[in-house]
């Protein structure tokens, strides 16, 4: 599972599901009522922008060309879309990515024979839905205060927009330092006659600006969302949206005690927690996450089946290996938590979950049922740079 940007951990009141159930007519098991009564919150059907960047559709088809275009990396061989590609929900089907100076997409991407071996050092997450970061229970989200990254290090996708530049493993490499990376980037797009004339074209006025990147960029991010999945239609009134079994472990994964976490529209709190997930074998060290505490920020729920593997660390391979790990992590032996993080260090709300392990069908259905698959896929044929879209892909 991925990074279980999910911490699992939280299932528990689910932002205030209230269903009613009735018993069959043999009085075995439940059966959902035609009168049931759910009160939470879908997904908004569409997302705000900040007041400083307002979106358009030139700016959002800027900002897609841009997100394809390896003229952003610093050898012009990796672009923002080779770890987020919407064949793997704009996430990526492999446990940590290789950026620079790698070929191949997804779990086929390998490192060049000349390459120094530099993994990113986290699970890359998915960017669907990301316009909605921070939303909390009553469906207020403020886009300029968008908790960004597994450590909340940035606010806003304009302001993440170009940290993946000026990071080594990710895109920048050993072209340039990273006091010049953005520097560099925006002399190469200024010196590109048909960039300078769609950011003529879009913000006015001669030459191209970081700002200007950035919030192109984050104009496409925020573009992409996926608001209809089958609990989005439930919650708005269509009660066949979701089967028997999904909505059994809607009930489920509020009792056990999930959405004491991950609550809201997003399924996250978007804060940090101690969960005590492993490391993965391939880094250098241990991930010691915010302040050195291992401490990593609730990923969102939405679209898990398509952005596995889970966790920050990206060691879990499926939702049922999420559920396990929740189920053993909180028992006596913890066999499977990292070995550097001491059961006291761990979140208290760990420790309400009450045998997430059981039942684990119905779960994984509910979850499944946040997963909305009617999302932008555009591929563009051609990036100004005449680079290959994507970068080292194929």
């Amino acid at each position: 599972m991925r990074s279980w940007p999910i911490t699992l951990l939280v299932l528990g009141c689910c932002a205030g599901l209230v269903l009613v159930f009735a018993r069959d007519g043999r009085g075995q098991g439940f059966r959902r009522s035609e009168a049931a009564s759910v009160s939470s919150r879908a997904l908004p059907r569409s997302a705000t922008a900040p007041p400083g960047n307002p979106a358009s559709p030139r700016k959002i088809e800027l900002g897609r060309v841009l997100f394809w275009d390896p003229i952003l990396s610093g050898h012009k061989d990796v672009a923002c879309a080779t770890c987020h590609h919407p064949r793997f929900g704009y996430a990526e089907n492999r446990d940590i990515s290789i950026g620079v100076h790698g070929t191949g997409l997804g779990d086929q991407r390998q490192f060049a024979a000349h390459a120094v071996v530099t993994f990113v050092k986290r699970n890359s997450q998915t960017i669907l839905n990301t316009a909605f970061n921070g939303i909390d229970d009553t469906g207020t989200y403020a886009a300029a205060r968008a908790p960004m990254f597994w450590d909340l290090r940035v606010q806003s996708l304009e302001e993440q927009a170009l940290v993946p530049l000026k990071t080594f493993e990710e895109m920048r490499g050993d072209a340039y330092g990273e006091d010049v990376a953005v520097a560099q980037v925006v002399a190469r797009l200024n010196a590109n006659e048909e960039y300078q004339r769609l950011f003529a074209g879009v913000f006015g006025g001669p030459g191209v600006t970081a700002e200007q990147i950035a919030q192109a960029l984050a104009a496409f991010q925020r573009s992409l969302t996926a608001a209809n999945a089958p609990f989005d239609r439930y919650m708005r009134g269509e009660r066949t949206a979701m089967t028997d079994a999904q909505v059994r472990g809607m009930q489920r994964f509020e009792r056990v005690g999930c959405a004491n976490c991950h609550s809201g529209p997003m399924f996250s709190d978007f804060k940090l927690h101690v969960l005590g997930v492993p490391d993965n074998p391939r880094l250098p060290g241990s991930d010691t996450g915010v302040d050195e505490t291992y401490a990593f920020r609730t990923a969102s729920l939405r679209n898990l089946p398509l952005t596995a593997p889970y966790m920050h660390s990206g060691v879990f391979d499926s939702l049922r290996d999420v559920l396990e790990f929740y189920d053993d992590v909180t028992g006596r032996r913890g066999e499977r938590r990292n070995p550097n993080v001491s059961r006291e260090q761990l979140d208290p709300l760990l420790r309400q979950l009450r045998d997430p392990d059981r039942q684990t069908g119905d779960i994984i259905s509910f979850l499944e049922a946040l997963s909305d698959e009617s999302f932008d896929r555009t591929i563009p044929k051609r990036v100004p740079s005449g680079l290959p879209p994507g970068g080292a892909i194929q």
